[in-house]
């Protein structure tokens, strides 16, 4: 790395579809310092930072970083241990269902930290950001803001040379963002080669960066010091000076934010009142007997520390959470979960995007205006107000995921006011949005409180904001510290800022001195603890069993974690056994058979008897006329009826060819012929005996003997049960469904989240991750053969007479296979929707059309016998029919089981070429 430059970008150009990200770019980022990047949403930052750590592609121009090409796979490899890389969004690149350690942990295994090392450096992050209380809560428990802090954890857990940060401290409280800035300033101190680069929405974050860089349509509009900024801006705060530089369009459409006084009266009726709200899960206390009044028209503040029950609250408010203790009142009327008309009096927008985004923005307006009940008159006329009002008409038929994100929340607002509720609950509704789409908002706001006298409840961690507020409500550990006007909050505490008078609170609660001295400048830290000491730089390997072990260790402990996947994968082959095993079967027994005897003899009811001897019919009362027959037999009571006319036994008696009527329901053919071999069976025994006792053994023919005599032999399935074939072919159905999509999912899923930028940009390839997240997929798959295995043996009483161990074998090589078919899968789908439908589609046809389930592979032929060659399910259900019923063996399945290894590489290598490191 050089002494003056840790990033260049010479003339990069990137887009996505029509849309221009960067144009042409030319940029210089210092190293050695703290280099932000600012401006509006959707002007490429988030871009820039991806190309510069390598994790997205380069279309055009060249980016240079740590003294390499990122273009060039041997320079990303070599950088991916000097390069920690934090994607946007709330704990983004975190696993819900994992603890805070158990997530810190797992980046400290990526880049090959042994253990003692490992829980000293997560020891120290934690107590730094102030997370030690909360090492065994799973991330997916934690607020927004503790979500960014765990996520700076990992970002920090190597001590990089170049720390990427893309809007880090984005809804996190102001005391949390300053602990984060004190802790990156104590590393930098210890490691001053480390360059940070920075995009954030906090313009007084920024004030403190050494060098920024303000963008604006893909282009850098000024870069230097914050100094130099505002001096060029001619501005003395940086959200000021941004807007200055601002294009002359742009900068025309922006306006001052100013805050009309409210009236007198405005304050006389109650909108919102709280009387020791309450709320707990279980032992833990989210709320703790919160109280509050807002008056109607007011605009309320709600400030408070991350995790602290501000969004509880508000949930509360809105009845979409019971309140444990207290009350919540709504204009005057307690506020219920099932109070429909109260809901309709409230607009509520939570903190992260909750809309339609498979809806475009039009759409979306036109569902919630059919939810609420909007008079069918009116619907148009409102779209269109709103539209207009909160500068949407040019976006309306896009998409939501294709919009900036102050666009996004510009559309939550409109369908949060869509049905003009008479109060607006918002949750940190401008977070991660920049100081100019913020300034519209909050003018549309200000609007709706002064003009149409909506009474808005918020909460906020931008101070400037919570400055525009009427009143204000400081929150911490679910109790209110304080509640009054913003001024009066700050002269109280003897501050000159409100942040930090809202900070002095927070000490102050948490039991901290604000007046205690500041730590040496030597070591500047957080929380009074000293920076982590610098990890020892590690050269990637080629291959690494602990990297590779991190991923499978990660995924297994998801997996563990979440029931619905663990009930998928072993309670789901049990029930399809049960239901296929014991469902499905193509023998035909039981048959409910009835007698119409006309000729009540001994002669017809020993006929009859020959039909309640056998196992393959059941008696029921007998038909006493041919209406009767006819009804019993519609109605599907009755699968035979056996009518005997009057003077059978005197034909039988006198050699004559008696006359006998059977009946057999054929709406099922192939049931149908086989109880007409039954019957014939049946027949053929009757006129055998009759023969024997009046002739002796050597019986000539006679008119009722007939000359045809059958005697069946079944090679392999003597029994000739339908058991016997199905349990093994439920084996291979199962074996292809549950691992292939578990697998599958198992990296969509990492899409989807964004957690897929660890892979990206870790020192982890392609191999690794692979076989890393198939391999808890393997096991499951494999430990649920042995349940299917012992349901068979147990359950269905069907031996395994062959080879036991080419059984294992060959389904150890089908799972592999069959993960490796889902990984491939997961490789050209997006969303966990469309993968496991692509899977299970693409996996169940050939495995029951073209594997051998129904038909032969061998008597298949053209297409259909192609097909079942292509799927390892036609070299799996030899394997497993063969051993369980017919005694095969190695000898007899060796090719087999190369071919089921063959599959498996197949799609194993075909998974990894399609497989991108980088994003496009």
């Amino acid at each position: 790395m050089t002494d003056t430059v840790v990033a260049r970008v010479e003339r990069v150009t990137h887009r996505y579809g029509k849309t221009v990200a960067l144009d042409d770019l030319i940029l210089d980022i210092p190293a050695r310092c703290m280099a932000g990047l600012i401006g509006p949403d959707g002007v490429g930052k988030s871009t820039l930072l991806a190309l510069i750590a390598g994790v997205r592609k380069i279309q055009g121009g060249k980016v240079i970083a740590l003294d390499g090409n990122m273009a060039e796979e041997q320079h990303r490899r070599a950088s991916y241990g000097r390069i920690a890389y934090m994607p946007q969004g709330l704990g983004r690149n975190l696993y819900p269902t994992l603890s805070v350690f158990d997530n810190i942990d797992f980046f400290g295994r990526l880049f090959g930290q042994g253990t003692a090392e490992r829980h000293a450096r997560i020891d120290e992050l934690l107590k730094a950001t102030g997370l030690d209380p909360f090492g065994d809560r799973p991330c997916g428990k934690l607020s927004g803001g503790m979500k960014q802090k765990v996520s700076l954890c990992c970002s920090l857990m190597h001590d990089p040379d170049l720390l990427i940060l893309d809007e880090p401290t984005t809804g996190v409280d102001p005391l949390s963002r300053r602990q984060f800035w004190e802790l990156i300033d104590s590393i930098r101190l210890r490691r001053p080669q480390m360059s940070v680069i920075v995009a954030t929405a906090y313009m007084d974050e920024a004030s403190r960066f050494d060098w920024l860089a303000a963008m604006d349509d893909g282009k850098v509009l000024a870069q230097g010091a914050p100094k130099e900024i505002l001096a060029k801006a001619n501005k003395t705060t940086l959200d000021d000076a941004f807007i200055a530089l601002l294009p002359p369009e742009k900068r025309a459409e922006h306006q001052d934010v100013i805050v009309p006084p409210r009236n007198a009266s405005d304050g006389d009726d109650t909108a919102i009142e709280a009387e020791g709200l309450t709320r707990r899960f279980g032992d833990f206390v989210a709320v703790d007997h919160v109280s509050f009044r807002i008056g109607r028209g007011e605009i309320f503040g709600f400030l408070g520390s991350n995790g602290c029950g501000k969004t509880t609250t508000m949930k509360m408010m809105t009845g979409l959470l019971p309140v444990t203790e207290g009350s919540a009142k709504l204009f005057g009327k307690p506020m219920a979960a099932d109070d429909m008309e109260a809901r309709h009096n409230v607009g509520y927008m939570s903190q992260a995007f909750s809309l339609y985004g498979e809806l475009t923005v039009r759409q979306n307006l036109e569902l919630h205006a059919q939810l609420y009940h909007l008079p069918s008159d009116e619907v148009e006329s409102r779209l269109e107000d709103l539209l207009e009002r909160y500068d949407l008409k040019d976006v309306a038929n896009a998409k939501p995921e294709s919009l900036p994100l102050g666009v996004k929340q510009r559309l939550q607002l409109a369908v949060a006011v869509l049905h003009r509720p008479a109060m607006l609950i918002l949750d940190e509704p401008t977070s991660g949005v920049d100081p100019v789409a913020r300034d519209a908002f909050w003018r549309t706001l200000i609007d709706l409180s002064r003009n149409d006298g909506v009474t808005i409840f918020l909460s906020t961690h931008f101070m400037n904001e919570a400055d525009r507020c009427d009143r204000i409500s400081l929150m911490h550990q679910g109790r209110v510290l304080a509640v009054g006007a913003p001024k009066e909050l700050t002269r109280e505490r003897g501050k000159d800022t409100l942040e930090d008078a809202f900070i002095s609170y927070l000490e102050e609660a948490s039991g901290r001195d604000d007046k205690a001295p500041a730590p040496a400048p030597q070591a500047p830290s957080a929380a009074g603890v000293t920076a982590p000491q610098p990890a020892q730089p590690r050269q990637p390997k080629g291959f690494d069993p602990g990297r590779m072990w991190a991923y499978a260790r990660r995924e297994a402990m998801e997996l563990l974690r979440d029931p619905i996947r663990l009930a998928f994968a072993f309670v789901g082959p049990v029930v399809l056994m049960l239901a296929m095993g014991f469902g499905i079967t193509f023998d035909v027994e039981n048959l409910k058979y009835a007698a119409f005897d006309q000729d009540q003899t001994p002669e017809s009811r020993r006929l009859l008897e020959s039909f309640s001897g056998s196992h393959y019919f059941s008696e029921q009362p007998p038909v006493g006329s041919t209406a009767e027959l006819e009804r019993r037999m519609r109605s599907g009571e009755l699968a035979v009826v056996v009518e005997i006319p009057s003077g059978f036994g005197r034909d039988l008696a006198n050699q004559h060819a008696p006359e006998a009527a059977f009946w057999i329901d054929g709406a099922m053919p192939f049931r149908g012929e086989t109880t007409k071999g039954y019957v014939t069976g049946l027949l053929l025994r009757y006129a055998q005996d009759l023969a024997t006792e009046r002739f002796g053994p050597n019986a000539p023919s006679a008119p009722y003997l007939g000359s045809v005599h059958i005697e069946n032999r079944f090679r392999y399935n003597q029994a000739f049960k339908s058991v016997f074939s199905m349990v093994p072919s439920v084996v291979v159905i199962m074996l292809v469904l549950i691992p292939a999509v578990m697998a599958t999912i198992g990296v969509v899923r990492e899409k989807e989240t964004g957690s897929i930028a660890n892979f990206r940009s870790t020192p982890i390839t392609k191999f690794e991750f692979l076989l890393g997240k198939q391999f808890p997929y393997v096991v499951v798959g494999m430990l649920t053969f042995v349940l299917l295995v012992l349901m068979a043996l147990i359950v269905f009483h069907v031996p395994v007479k062959g080879s036991f161990g080419a059984l294992v074998l060959g389904a150890l090589l089908y799972v592999f296979s069959t993960c490796a078919f889902g990984q491939l899968v997961s490789t050209f789908t997006r969303t966990q929707v469309a993968a496991v439908f692509a899977t299970t589609v693409l996996a169940i046809i050939p495995v029951v059309n073209f594997s051998g389930l129904l038909v032969p592979v061998s008597s298949l032929t053209g297409q259909g016998r192609l097909i079942g060659l292509m799927f390892p399910s036609a070299w799996f259900q030899p394997i497993s029919v063969g051993t369980f019923t017919k005694g095969l063996g190695f000898s007899d399945l060796g090719f087999n089981l190369l071919m089921l290894a063959a599959f498996a590489a197949v799609f194993f290598g075909a998974a990894h070429i399609l497989l991108q490191k980088q994003e496009s």
